[in-house]
């Protein structure tokens, strides 16, 4: 059992999600995101932007590793930032584009 932070756009719910519960299926604890204000149309002020960035950064050093959602090998800028982070820590770095390993699934979602 690991502990995996999910990284990428708030535009990519529907691939955050499907990756939520395909890797606590596997026996993992996942931690995501709050909410996903581009994928919701949420307007937050630059404050609470910041506060959210280094609250992500938290939550990756309380990982064994990192999930980036990177759908079409789509990485912003805050995500190119998470990844630089749990590099220089020492963290697992793994990529929605790879793939998931999912033989550890005993039953398959359709999101």
């Amino acid at each position: 059992m690991k502990v995996i932070t999910l990284c990428g756009s708030t535009k990519f719910k529907k691939q955050f999600r499907e990756a939520e519960a395909s890797l606590t299926l596997q026996g993992h604890i996942v931690i995501s995101l709050g909410f996903f204000e581009q994928s919701e149309g949420i307007k937050i002020p630059k404050e609470q932007e910041e506060l959210f960035e280094d609250m992500h950064l938290r939550k990756i050093d309380m990982s064994d590793e990192i999930f980036v959602i990177d759908l079409d090998g789509y990485i912003g800028n805050s995500t190119k930032k998470e990844i630089e982070y749990a590099k220089k820590a020492g963290k697992i770095i793994r990529y929605y584009s790879m793939g998931m390993d999912t033989s550890n699934q005993s039953i398959t979602l359709q999101l």
